[in-house]
């Protein structure tokens, strides 16, 4: 099946809705790197279109009706928003749910030492990596440092033309035949993901003192992590044990870029899986009232399992949803159960782009490509499908119809090649409550490289299909 360029599509005004989309998809992405990051701006989105903190509804002991828009945050690191429907809640949501955490480097938290006269943050990396593409490019420190008396210090270090940056080096090509002939995944061990910080000792005091001038000897091999904590302390009035609670991510510096000749393309980091997060949320915010209640589900921990409080595994989501259901006087168990698995889902997650260059990988006509509409993955998981939520046939044939309706342009595809590997999503984990859910959102080039790039076209596409989403479904 060959699917066409969505491209030649568009007429005039689309086009400049389209430009005008991913200039502030570019804003979003460049400007929020962190979980903590994505979640501030959007809530910040939220509340500017009138959404309200669904805490502060509870407080005031408020009750919840059609057209209402509530929110919720979870941990500073994720979002459930929901926009209240005209039918009653328990009939189903129409769902769009991705993740706002990306690939990346933690800082450990033991992490500042010196050697060889340079001082270095010692980190653990965090979700699927290339550990050889983290060197030698220019990295930035995002994340925050709480203190034993709660003050909270955000730092955001690298992203500024006069900000310093950071970097992990490598070993000069003339040194590195030993190095060369190991396999890609060794090249780099985790271990030596380390990023230099500093390089300048600490001034010496003049000391007539002896024993204080042996001692400052001593202390000299030091000196740079010395000179290190005195700028943290400067700078962040930060000791070296505050990094015992700091929560420190290291990320590539600079911002997402127009890619090509043509500008058709976005070079940034983190569209995986920010791309189809924030889609899915100016999906919401520009939808009207819709029939069915409207739910935006961002959450973190995905690239590691969707694991712990703030992972799709746990029961915030269910509990918001029972919360609301409680403000509209239905809190039985039963009412709950009802409202989830008569509600249909898009997992808003990306999906791998045919590369040329390794065309080995894919099987050519079951592969999304660049520029020609959203992806649908019926199912993911690796090999025989393991790990998988496979959508059913009748989903998938009312989705067409649905984004028939509006248009939109859509590809069916899979990650690659079966026996090559495979990857996951949310996906599962919803259809445990046995709503309909299908993956679906936008194809990536270099996925989970320091720097990915997806398609302008595309990403409107994913827009206006999740857009149809709320509308029609």
């Amino acid at each position: 099946m060959n699917n066409k360029t969505v491209w030649n599509k568009y007429n005039k005004k689309q086009l400049t809705e389209l430009e005008a989309f991913s200039t502030d998809y570019r804003t979003f992405i460049s400007e929020c790197k962190t979980e903590r990051e994505c979640t501030d701006y959007l809530v910040n989105d939220l509340e500017n279109a009138g959404y309200q903190e669904l805490g502060r509804v509870l407080a005031a002991g408020k009750k919840v009706k059609a057209g209402d828009k509530l929110y919720s945050v979870n941990k500073n690191k994720g979002i459930l928003a929901f926009r209240i429907g005209k039918e009653p809640m328990e009939n189903g949501m129409n769902i769009l749910g991705a993740h706002i955490d990306s690939p990346r480097l933690d800082v450990k938290q033991n992490p500042l030492y010196e050697d060889g006269g340079l001082a270095y943050l010692d980190t653990h990396y965090y979700g699927g990596i290339k550990k050889y593409q983290w060197v030698t490019i220019p990295l930035a420190i995002h994340g925050v440092v709480v203190k034993k008396d709660l003050t909270t210090t955000i730092v955001n270090l690298g992203e500024e033309e006069d900000d310093p940056v950071f970097f992990i080096s490598d070993l000069l090509i003339h040194l590195s035949q030993e190095q060369l002939e190991k396999k890609a995944a060794k090249v780099i061990e985790g271990e030596a993901l380390d990023i230099i910080v500093g390089s300048k000792p600490a001034a010496k005091e003049n000391t007539k003192n002896s024993a204080k001038a042996d001692k400052e000897d001593a202390d000299e091999k030091e000196a740079v992590k010395k000179s290190v904590l005195a700028l943290l302390k400067e700078y962040y009035d930060m000791e070296e044990e505050d990094f015992l609670s700091a929560e420190l991510e290291i990320v590539p510096a600079g911002k997402a870029r127009d890619c090509g000749l043509d500008r058709s393309m976005i070079m940034g980091y983190g569209h995986d899986d920010r791309c189809c997060a924030y889609p899915s949320l100016r999906a919401l915010l520009d939808a009207p009232v819709p029939a069915r209640t409207a739910c935006c589900i961002l959450v973190d921990k995905e690239e590691i399992g969707s694991v712990g409080a703030t992972g799709m595994t746990s029961f915030f989501f269910e509990n918001t949803v029972a919360e609301i259901l409680a403000l509209m006087g239905k809190d039985s168990e039963l009412t709950l159960r009802r409202c989830l698995s008569n509600s249909n889902m898009l997992s808003s997650d990306v999906s791998s782009a045919f590369d040329p260059t390794y065309a080995g990988s894919f099987d050519k006509k079951n592969v999304a490509y660049l520029g020609k509409g959203m992806v649908l993955c019926k199912f993911t998981g690796s090999r025989g499908k393991s790990g998988s939520n496979d959508a059913d046939a009748e989903y998938i044939g009312k989705l067409r119809s649905v984004f028939d309706k509006d248009n939109v342009s859509i590809q069916l595809a899979e990650l690659g090649k079966v026996d090559l590997g495979g990857g996951g999503t949310i996906a599962y984990i919803l259809a445990k409550y046995g709503m309909n859910v299908i993956d679906c959102g936008v194809a990536v080039l270099n996925m989970h490289a320091p720097f990915e790039v997806i398609s302008k076209a595309d990403i409107y596409e994913t827009y206006r299909g999740y857009l149809s989403f709320i509308k029609n479904m």
